[in-house]
C-alpha cells in the first residue's frame, strides 16, 4: 500500500468535523474510485485516485474500486482492465470491487419507487424537445405533455421500456422535480433512457440503463459510502445528487463533496480528446509515451513514487486553476536522482582519435554509477585510441564561456583523462568528422592528479564498443498556437539514433538510467527486443550551459 502523507485539507476538516460530531455513527470513513471504463485513465484521475485511497487511510477507513459504467455504448473491459492496473501500479488496493451493472436491479426497483410516490414519469419528448422545453438560464422550462400520466400508466409504460417493446430515444424515464428551478440540473432530469445495445457485464439482459445523475448516489448510498469524492463540474450537480436519496428517505446518505480537478500545461486532460488522438492514429495508443495516460507516462519511465510525491505537492483545492507540466518534470528527477545508474551515451557523434595513446591498448576506466549516491558503487568502462564525443561539446570557434572541446582547449574526458584537441578533420561539405587530440596520462582520474585545472568535463564512449540503438526523444503533445490555443505538436517524436556504453548491450525492458548530462531514460517494455534496443526519454536534465 502507498505510503500516506500527512496532508491537511479542507475535504479531510469536513471529515474531521463529521467524526467530532457523530454524522455517521460508529461506520468507518468510507470513500470510493468510480472511474467509468470509456477510455484509459490520465494523470487528472491520478489525483483522484490518490486522494479517495489515502483519505481512506488516513481515517482507517475503506476506499472502493467501482467502474461506474451505466453506457453500453462506450464501455469496454479493455478499459476495466487498464484502470485495475493503473490503481495497482500507483501503490493502492481497492477494499471492494463493483460495477454499477451490479446494482442494475436495484436502480430499477428504486425508480419504481419513485413512480409510485409521484416522482418520476416516462416521457416521449425527443432529445431535441427536451433540451426546447427545458427553457435557459434566465427563463424557467416548460412542462412536458406527458408529466401528468397517472401512476399506473407510467408503471406499465416503465416496465414496456425494460422488456424492449420501444425503440431508443422512443421514450425516457424523468425525475418529477421543477421545471422552474434556478438550477437547470433540476429540471426534471432524465434518470433512465433506452438503449438496445450488448453490455460488457450484463450483456442483453437489459435495454434501459440509469443515467449517471441518477445512479451514482444510489451506488453510493449502496455501498455505505460516507464521503463522496469528485470534481467541481459536479458541484451544481449536488442537489440532483441528494434528491433521489431525500425522496428515498435513505437513512444517513453520503456527502457528496468536490475539489478542484488537476489541469496541466500543454497537456489534454479529456478523455474524450485523447481517445480521438487514438481513434484518428495521431499517436501510437493509449499508452504513447506522449499521453499523459497513466499508461503513457509509466511506458514513458515515470514512477508511482512520482506521481504521488507530484499529487500531494499540488494539494486539493476548491477552486480550478492550471499546474506548470514543469512541476511533475521535478517530481520525477527528485524521485530518480538517487536511483538509477548513469550512463555516458553519445547522440551525434564526432570520432575522437587519441594520436598518443597506444594503438594496441584498451584500458578499463572506473566511473560512478550515481554521483548522488556512493553506495551505487562503480562500473568499469572501456577506453582505447577512437571514442565518440558528442556533436555539441565541441566548437570550432567558441563562444564566451564555453568551457567544453575546441582547437588548443583541454577538458577532462569523464573518469579518463585530461585531452587536448589539436587538428580538427572536415568533410567535402565542411562538416567537422573527426577530432585529432592528445591525452596526458598523468591525469587519470582517481590518480591523485592535483596539476592543473580545467573547467570542462564531457562524457564519451569507445568507437570500437559501443552499443548502437534508438532513442525516441519526446516533447510537449501539445503546444500553443498563435492564438494562444491548444494544437498537436507536429514534433513532439523524434527518433535518433544513438552509442552508448558496451553495458548496454544487456539492458531489459523497463530498466531505467541517466544518460549523462542528457536526462533520464527508459528502455522500452513494448519496442525492445533481442536484435534492437529501444529507448524512451522520461525527462531532460536542466543543462549547466545555457545557449
Amino acid at each position: 500500500m502507498a505510503e500516506i502523507k500527512e496532508a491537511i485539507n479542507f475535504i479531510h476538516n469536513i471529515i474531521d468535523k463529521d467524526l467530532e460530531e457523530g454524522t455517521y455513527g460508529d461506520r468507518p470513513v468510507y470513500t470510493r474510485f468510480p472511474p467509468e471504463p470509456n477510455g484509459y485513465l490520465h494523470i487528472g484521475h491520478a489525483k483522484s485516485i490518490c486522494l479517495n485511497f489515502t483519505t481512506a487511510q488516513k481515517y482507517n477507513g475503506k476506499c472502493n474500486l467501482r467502474f461506474d459504467d451505466t453506457d453500453p455504448l462506450k464501455e469496454d473491459t479493455e478499459y476495466v482492465e487498464s484502470i485495475k492496473e493503473d490503481v495497482k501500479w500507483l501503490g493502492f488496493e481497492w477494499d471492494e470491487l463493483y460495477f454499477a451493472s451490479d446494482y442494475f436491479d436495484k436502480m430499477y426497483d428504486c425508480a419504481v419507487e419513485l413512480i409510485k410516490k409521484g416522482k418520476a414519469y416516462v416521457c416521449d419528448l425527443t432529445a431535441d424537445e427536451i433540451r426546447e422545453y427545458r427553457g435557459t438560464l434566465t427563463e424557467p422550462g416548460k412542462e412536458s405533455p406527458y408529466r401528468n400520466r397517472s401512476v399506473e400508466e407510467n408503471l406499465k409504460l416503465f416496465e414496456e421500456m425494460k422488456e424492449g417493446k420501444y425503440k431508443d430515444g422512443e421514450k425516457v424515464l424523468r425525475a418529477k422535480i421543477d421545471m422552474a428551478s434556478p438550477n437547470m440540473n433540476m429540471r426534471d432530469p432524465v434518470i433512465y433512457r433506452i438503449a438496445h445495445a450488448e453490455h460488457h457485464n450484463t450483456g442483453d439482459k437489459w435495454c434501459i440503463y440509469p443515467m449517471y445523475d441518477y445512479a451514482h448516489p444510489l451506488e453510493d448510498a449502496f455501498e455505505g459510502i460516507t464521503h463522496s469524492l469528485c470534481t467541481l463540474e459536479f458541484e451544481d450537480h449536488r442537489p440532483l445528487y441528494e434528491w433521489p436519496l431525500i425522496e428515498l428517505e435513505w437513512e444517513m446518505p453520503p456527502q457528496q463533496i468536490e475539489f478542484a480537478r488537476l489541469n496541466l500545461t500543454n497537456t489534454v486532460m479529456s478523455k474524450r480528446h485523447l481517445k480521438k488522438l487514438v481513434d484518428d492514429g495521431a499517436v501510437e495508443g493509449w499508452d504513447d509515451p506522449r499521453m499523459p495516460t497513466i499508461a503513457g507516462i509509466r511506458r514513458r519511465g515515470y514512477t508511482p513514487e512520482a506521481i504521488r510525491d507530484f499529487c500531494d505537492r499540488i494539494g486539493v483545492a476548491k477552486t480550478n486553476s492550471v499546474v506548470d507540466i514543469a512541476l511533475l518534470e521535478h517530481c520525477i528527477r527528485e524521485d530518480l536522482k538517487e536511483k538509477v545508474e548513469s550512463r555516458m551515451v553519445v547522440f551525434d557523434p564526432i570520432k575522437v582519435v587519441i594520436t598518443n595513446y597506444p594503438e594496441d591498448l584498451t584500458e578499463e576506466m572506473e566511473i560512478e554509477n550515481n554521483s548522488m549516491n556512493e553506495e551505487m558503487g562503480y562500473r568499469k568502462v572501456p577506453l582505447s585510441r577512437e571514442l565518440y564525443i558528442d556533436r555539441e561539446d565541441f566548437m570550432e570557434v567558441p563562444v564566451k564561456k564555453y568551457f567544453r572541446l575546441y582547437p588548443g582547449n583541454e577538458v577532462r574526458f569523464k573518469g579518463a583523462y585530461f585531452i587536448t584537441c589539436n587538428e580538427v578533420i572536415k568533410d567535402s561539405d565542411g562538416k567537422v568528422v573527426e577530432l585529432h587530440c592528445t591525452y596526458d596520462p598523468e591525469t587519470k582520474s582517481g590518480s591523485g592528479f592535483s596539476g592543473r585545472k580545467v573547467k570542462g568535463t564531457i562524457h564519451w564512449v569507445d568507437a570500437k564498443q559501443a552499443v548502437k540503438f534508438k532513442v525516441r526523444e519526446y516533447d510537449y503533445l501539445m503546444i500553443e498556437d498563435e492564438k494562444g490555443e491548444n494544437i498537436l505538436n507536429p514534433d513532439s517524436l523524434k527518433v535518433v539514433e544513438a552509442y552508448g556504453e558496451p553495458s548496454l548491450a544487456n539492458v531489459k525492458p523497463g530498466e531505467r538510467f541517466q544518460f549523462f548530462r542528457k536526462g533520464y531514460y527508459i528502455a522500452d517494455a513494448k519496442l525492445c527486443t533481442e536484435d534492437e534496443i529501444v529507448f524512451n526519454k522520461t525527462v531532460g536534465l536542466k543543462s549547466s550551459w545555457k545557449k
